[in-house]
């Protein structure tokens, strides 16, 4: 076998080192300007307020954008644009979506290009991006670390935005940053992560490579996030489940994802529901079907798990998933949905590269009958 890794970025982890964020942006030659990207909790809190004080006491004039929520958007994209003209840094805190849109507006930024220019690798991104920090407050998406960016289209479809340019410059990773996530976020962003590390060590592009960081993640998240979803400030466990994620994220940055990703790409096809959350239920659902394949990968990323092999995997999963208490359940906007509305999501082109990479061979049958189980759940969380 051969394989190459990707780039990864410099990565700077532990307690306390969002401390150096002014000093690591102002050791950036030509920095005079920066847009801060920031989910709006964080900047209603007056973190944002703080982070800006502390930059500009290094010399850097920085305008905040927080005017979003959920998953990005174009409308979004937009808005942070405008906000980025002048900037030669983008510097992202938050979950999967402040991160993404930060990387996006970085290359945007600098070319000038709309975001849809971009879209579905229609065009090469600019070859200079602006400069970017990346500083996750959640442990899920491994945004930080990928060259993946997820944003809504005009007619709400989910869009990519791919290549090495969108990469960090700097990633930051505080597990003290992380201890006021919610309970239900940790578990479902920390399922996400699970899963990542999961389908990048078993699917058809899996590699030597990317399974030395997919098999420390699991490991890592599988032996810490019932202890930090139960124990929010315990930095032992909200730091394994941060490095576990920010390891996963290298490793679909390098081999991709799989079912479970597909389900829950057309789950937000259909209506908004948190990602995590909806990666987990596909993950559920399909994972009893995957591990019949029985292949060397499903087994040692078991093994990984402290499972003695594949088999073991699907009752596994559904117990941590138990213990962290992650409700089977959609949103209330699902109910008006059919079975047959999530099969034709799934089927549809943007989700087909998450089919095609499965390692097992997914029938218009199969998608059919997990379509079916995920939207037998109820609807209303």
């Amino acid at each position: 076998m051969t394989f190459s890794i990707s780039s990864i970025p410099e990565i700077r982890f532990g307690d306390g080192v969002f401390s150096g964020l002014a000093s690591a942006a102002a050791s950036f030659d030509g920095v005079k300007r920066a847009v801060l990207v920031i989910d709006g909790f964080l900047a209603q809190s007056g973190f944002a307020e703080k982070v800006r004080r502390e930059l500009e006491g290094a010399g850097i004039e920085t305008a905040v954008f927080s005017d979003f929520s959920g998953e990005p958007k174009l409308a979004h994209l937009h808005a942070a644009l405008e906000i980025a003209k002048g900037a030669q840094l983008v510097i992202g805190i938050g979950g999967g979506s402040a991160l993404d849109i930060a990387k996006i507006v970085a290359c945007s930024a600098a070319s000038g290009e709309d975001p849809m220019h971009y879209a579905l690798a229609a065009n090469p991104l600019p070859k200079n991006p602006l400069k970017k920090i990346m500083i996750p407050t959640t442990a899920g998406t491994g945004s930080e670390t990928s060259a993946t960016n997820i944003f809504a289209g005009p007619e709400g479809k989910k869009l990519w935005i791919w290549g090495a340019e969108t990469k960090a410059d700097l990633v930051l990773l505080d597990p003290a940053l992380t201890t006021t996530l919610p309970a239900n976020l940790t578990a479902w962003c920390g399922m996400d992560a699970f899963i990542h590390a999961f389908e990048a060590a078993t699917n058809r592009n899996a590699h030597r490579g990317a399974q030395f960081y997919a098999h420390e993640a699991l490991r890592l998240i599988t032996r810490s996030l019932e202890t930090a979803v139960k124990e929010p400030s315990n930095l032992d466990a909200r730091g394994d489940v941060l490095l576990g994620s920010c390891f996963a994220g290298i490793a679909i940055d390098n081999c991709g994802t799989a079912i479970a990703h597909n389900v829950s790409h057309a789950l937000a096809g259909l209506a908004p529901v948190h990602h995590g959350l909806a990666t987990a239920l596909g993950f559920e659902a399909t994972l009893a079907w995957l591990v019949e394949e029985d292949t060397a990968d499903l087994n040692a990323a078991a093994k990984a798990c402290g499972l003695e092999n594949a088999a073991a995997l699907p009752a596994f999963v559904s117990d941590l998933m138990d213990r962290c208490g992650i409700v089977r359940a959609l949103p209330a906007a699902f109910a008006p949905f059919t079975a047959a509305d999530l099969a034709n999501e799934m089927r549809a082109p943007e989700n087909h590269p998450m089919r095609r990479s499965t390692i097992r061979e997914i029938s218009d049958a199969d998608i059919d009958q997990f379509a079916a189980i995920v939207m037998a759940l109820p609807k209303g969380i």
